[in-house]
């Protein structure tokens, strides 16, 4: 069975100042004269021996490293860039010639999250469509990459490579404790190896962010006014503590718009990566349903209760069997309210795969309850 990825907790950095000041006064009776001397004193505990002696016999000044603290940014992008890769992804091409064969199609980036078998987590839509990947490390190494699976309802993929010499592996964080003006940084591959491992910084503009990622709607983004340009989709978002809290996946570019970008959370993406790593597939707890994203705008001009329209349900899947019709306004999961489809999708991904659930819903403006067995639905 394959090791499971989990969050690796680090402690914060100290900081350590000690401050020792003298003053000393020395009078001499004899010739009255009177001297008074004050020399203060601050030693850096990181700094053993500030100066050397050359060959030649001059006094060289070393260069003194600050503590980590006063550059954070300086020493994560040292901590977490050798674990950020670059991810080409190839396919057929036919040129003017007549003659066809691999061309770059797109590219991306990813991170090392398992240094000693080279998994490797990327976004879908990096590698989607690839007859051959391959990622560029930061020790100038291009390599093969194996798709190990990939999941386009979550936009996530794990690749594997097999040369694991010298690699080194992100630490992940809990991105459910993230807060709104918290200090995070980009690292990627903007526009492709050209400006590999490029770091930008920013904060967490907010949370909870709904978008629609290739046709699907994600719910409880991270959004950043951290730089994310093409090319980084698939990068680390991480914290001041070096710790990976998100997979930058888009940004929002439309006319008038800056500082934009979108990630997956961490702690949403850590089941769909361990059940790519163990199974090569991602499985989904689901109804079995689908909705009409218009029922909304009816209800609001109708004075009619807001919730998931359901448009068709599945013969013999959950919600069918549970007695859920066409026509059907789910209002809640559990005790949680659900007032459009993307709250019924956040709440079902809540659960697992044969987990019972009571759905509240409306037909014929009366409320009902019903108890429903999710069913699974599989990434493809």
């Amino acid at each position: 069975m394959e090791e499971e990825i989990r969050p690796i907790p680090s402690s914060k950095p100290k900081k350590n100042v000690i401050a020792l000041a003298s003053l000393c006064l020395m009078s001499a009776v004899i010739g009255g004269l009177t001297t008074v001397a004050a020399v203060p004193y601050i030693y850096p505990t990181n700094i053993s021996s500030p100066t050397q002696t050359t060959a030649s016999g001059f006094t060289q000044v070393s260069n003194v490293t600050a503590p980590e603290t006063n550059f954070p940014v300086a020493q994560i992008a040292k901590d977490v860039g050798p674990a950020v890769v670059g991810v080409s992804n190839s396919q057929t091409s036919r040129g003017f010639s007549g003659n066809s064969g691999l061309q770059q199609a797109g590219n991306g980036s990813g991170f090392i999250v398992n240094a000693e078998k080279g998994y490797i987590v990327t976004n879908n839509h990096v590698i989607e469509g690839a007859q051959k990947i391959t990622v560029s490390l930061s020790d100038g190494r291009t390599l093969d990459a194996k798709l190990i699976g990939a999941d386009p309802r979550t936009d996530l993929a794990v690749l594997q490579i097999s040369d694991t010499t010298n690699l080194t592996a992100v630490e992940l964080g809990d991105s459910s404790v993230v807060e709104v003006g918290e200090s995070v940084i980009a690292i990627g591959n903007p526009v492709g190896d050209e400006f590999a491992r490029s770091v930008t910084t920013g904060v967490i503009s907010a949370t909870n962010r709904a978008l629609n990622l290739q046709g699907v709607e994600a719910h409880n983004l991270i959004q950043t006014d951290a730089a994310i340009n093409p090319g980084n989709s698939g990068g680390p978002l991480v914290n001041y503590q070096g710790q990976v809290i998100g997979i930058n996946s888009v940004k929002y570019a439309a006319t008038g718009f800056e500082g934009m970008g979108f990630a997956i959370p961490i702690s949403d993406a850590l089941p769909t990566i361990n059940q790519l790593i163990k199974s090569g597939v991602a499985k989904h707890p689901a109804l079995l349903v689908s909705t009409d994203d218009q029922y909304n705008s009816y209800a609001t001009i109708n004075n009619k209760p807001q919730g998931a329209y359901i448009a068709s349900v599945l013969p013999n899947g959950p919600a069918s069997k549970a007695g859920i019709k066409n026509g059907d306004v789910i209002t809640m999961v559990n005790d949680v309210k659900v007032e459009d489809p993307s709250d019924l999708i956040r709440e079902l991904y809540k659960n697992n795969v044969g987990d019972k659930v009571t759905i509240t819903y409306i037909r014929d403006e009366r409320t009902q309850q019903v108890e429903v067995i999710l069913g699974e639905l599989a990434s493809t």
